[in-house]
Formats: C-alpha cells, structure tokens, sequence
C-alpha cells in the first residue's frame, strides 16, 4: 500500500464484499426522499438541506457539530408515518446492496423518534420489523445498535440499554453512545454500558471524533468496548494505538465526515495510515451521507486515491470490517469468501 493507485486501474470497489458498521439512521436518507417528505409534512428545509450538495458544515469554534445538529434535527422531523420509517431502512438496504456492503450495522436512538411513534419500545419495534422486511427485499444482512444520546441524562441511557438488551436476538446486535463526544461525563454512562454488557450485548460508542486520546482511554475503562465510532485521535497517542490494536478494538473510521466537521483538514490527513501501521482493526464508515455527501464506497475511494492503499489493502480493510461486525458467522463466511474472489479477479 506504498504508492497511490490511480482509479481507473482498480478493481471495482462498489464490486468489493463488505460490511458498514457506522451509519446513522436519519443521516441513510437519500436526498430525494428528505425533499419529498419535507414537502408531503410541509417541514420547511433550509436552503443547505434543499440543495443535493452535502451542506457547509465546518466552523473553527464548534467544529461544525451544532450546525450539523440542528440539519439532522430537522431532516429526522420528515420522518411522521410508520411507512416513512420502513422507507427509511428499506432505501437504506438498497443503496448498501449497491455499494456491495452484505451487511450493515445501523444505528438508532429510539428516544429521538419516541414522541412522534408512542414511546421508545413501539419505534424500537417498528424499526427491527422494517429491518426485518429490508433485509428480505435486498439481502443485506441488517443489525440494529440501539444509540443512547450522551447529551440526554444517563438515567436515559440506562433505560435504552434495558431496552436494548430486552431485543437482543430479535435484531439488535449491540449498544453505543453518540451526540457531540464533549458534551456529558462519560463515566456517567457507566452503568447503562454495563447493562449492556451484562445483557450480552457488545458496546460501540463514540469516542476519538471530537476529543483526543485522554477521552478514549476514559471510554475503553467505562464501556470496554467492542469498536469504537470513530477513534481517529487515538493516533495521537502512539502508545494508545498500541493498547487498541492488543485489545482488537476496531476504529469505524469515517474519512469524509472527519473533513467535513474539521476533525481533519484533508482527506490525507486522517490517520488512516497510522491505524493500520499500528495493527489497529479499521472498518470504514460512511457516519451520515445526507449530511456529508457521500456513501461507503467513496470511503474506500478515498482510501485508495488520498491514501495510496493499493486493492489488496482495501481488500484486507474490507476484510477488517467483516471481521469486526456483529454479523451471524455464516454472513460473515460467505463475504470473506467474496473478498477473495474479488482480489483474485484481474482489474
């Protein structure tokens, strides 16, 4: 993976068997589907949500967060019929078969859509039943991780976990914690992880986005997590990357969203390289394309064109993500399976 491989002598990357293990349900939503549903709801979109350019979200002070917080607000507020949920997954399901992800994790915080589905175990229901009927219609493997919202009280987070454990083997596979990464004490969360974890459930919350490495180290002794969303600022601290990779704590690395909220100035300038040097586990992820613009093969495209990872390193990333996932070990057979035969077709 020493020297850039230019586009047109890869392999075909949409072609590439993979697993998406960061994507955020309202942020699936195709552009088209917002500007219908804002028109059928008479929601009000701003200019930076009707045009199909992914809106300006970068500002020195707040990092983009609360500018793309309050789009992402308004983008889940179309969203006011079951039908509407089960569009949002089923799209979802498409444009990941046409990505070539076999299996997609995706994650939800029921709390954010309680009010307008009665409460969070209907929605909850809802949203498995439209993964369910999703993953018949395409044949995407879909897991759902039940979110908690850090800037919501922990008491919260503790009764999502409860809730998510109670649908553990009914479709979710896991439990994270999301929202702007320097808001709330991470140890607050403490118990709703445990629950969790006691629940048998792997926790994946989000850290190294918005904080550094001290803020990773806090969320491996609160929540010992499975991944971590993100975790890019953890090459900060080479001894860091050292306890992820023995640990096997894979990052879910988002490159273009990182640019877009000022996490990296460039696309080279995510860390990827150094993740993978350190021997930490990478899967990368496309975190909310309505917002920032682009889905999962651009991350690879980008891996490959601003990064100089030839194809049998994005061959060995798709493999990381297979690897890492929560996907039944059938699932994940048939996709490492397909990872070979890609990397041994000719260009």
């Amino acid at each position: 993976m020493t020297g850039a491989v230019p586009p047109e002598q890869g392999r075909d990357l949409a072609a590439l068997p993979k697993a998406h293990l960061h994507l955020h349900s309202t942020g699936s939503m195709r552009h088209a589907t917002l500007v219908e549903l804002a028109y059928r709801s008479g929601v009000r979109l701003p200019e930076s949500l009707r045009s199909p350019s992914p809106p300006p979200l970068r500002d020195v002070d707040s990092r983009g967060w609360f500018r793309f917080q309050r789009l992402y607000d308004v983008a889940r507020s179309v969203l006011t019929t079951e039908d509407d949920v089960r569009r949002l997954v089923r799209e979802a399901a498409e444009d990941e078969a046409a990505e070539g992800s076999g299996w997609l994790e995706i994650q939800v915080d029921p709390s954010g859509y309680a009010a307008r589905y009665g409460g969070v175990t209907p929605f909850l229901e809802l949203f498995l039943a439209a993964a369910r009927e999703a993953e018949e219609l395409t044949g995407v493997g879909i897991g759902v991780i039940v979110a908690a919202n850090r800037t919501r009280h922990p008491l919260d987070a503790r009764t999502l976990a409860r809730l998510a454990v109670r649908y553990a083997g009914a479709g979710v596979v896991g439990f994270g914690l999301s929202n702007d990464e320097r808001r709330g004490a991470t140890s607050e969360f403490a118990r709703a992880f445990a629950i969790a974890r006691h629940g048998g459930l792997p926790t994946v919350p989000h850290a190294g986005e918005l904080r550094g490495p001290e803020h990773v180290r806090a969320v491996l002794e609160v929540a010992d997590p499975a991944r971590l969303g993100h975790g890019v600022r953890a090459a900060e601290d080479p001894a860091l990357l050292e306890e992820l990779a023995r640990r096997g704590t894979a990052c879910e690395v988002c490159p273009a969203s990182n640019v877009s909220l000022g996490v990296a100035e460039r696309p080279e300038d995510v860390p990827l390289r150094q993740l993978l040097a350190a021997g930490v586990p990478v899967a990368l992820g496309a975190d909310d394309p309505l917002l920032f613009g682009s889905r999962l093969t651009a991350q690879y495209a980008l891996a490959r064109s601003a990064h100089g990872l030839d194809d049998a390193a994005l061959a060995a990333l798709a493999r990381s993500s297979v690897e890492s996932s929560f996907a039944p070990e059938d699932r994940k057979r048939r996709l490492l399976a397909g990872i070979e035969r890609w990397l041994a077709t000719p260009p």
